[in-house]
Formats: C-alpha cells, structure tokens, sequence
C-alpha cells in the first residue's frame, strides 16, 4: 500500500489539537496546537543534532499541508 506523505488526524481526548502525522522518513506526528513534535524514529546523538535544523522545515512543511487542506474543505 502507499501511504501519503502527510495525513491529518483529529482526537476527542484532545478537542483542540489537530495533528499531522509525517509517514516518510524521518515519521512523526505533530500537534498543531501547541508545534509538539513526537519522532516515531531512533535517533543518535548525531543524528538528533542534525534532526534540530530538519525540525523547523518539518514543522512548516506540516503546518502548509494543513493550510493547504483546510482551503480544500472551505471551498
């Protein structure tokens, strides 16, 4: 099966939250409430340290995909 890059995902126990979830490597899932990111990866020291520049694009790539949905329901 393919997955999509980005899928977006909504639960009652947070009414406020709406994530993103990332499928491609490096996975995670992103709260866009608060821009709390959960790595579904295991990283290295190294690794994480390279992670932390990757985390901003990751977030604003996250964050268009949601803009770029939410236009599609509003039309």
């Amino acid at each position: 099966m393919s997955l999509p890059k980005f899928i977006l995902g909504d639960n009652t126990e947070y009414p406020n939250a709406i994530f993103v979830i990332h499928t491609e490597f490096p996975r995670f899932i992103i709260n866009l409430e608060n821009d709390e990111v959960e790595w579904f990866e295991d990283f290295d020291e190294e690794d994480q340290n390279e992670l932390e520049t990757e985390t901003e694009n990751a977030i604003k790539l996250a964050t268009e995909f949601y803009d770029a949905e939410i236009v599609k329901y509003e039309d």
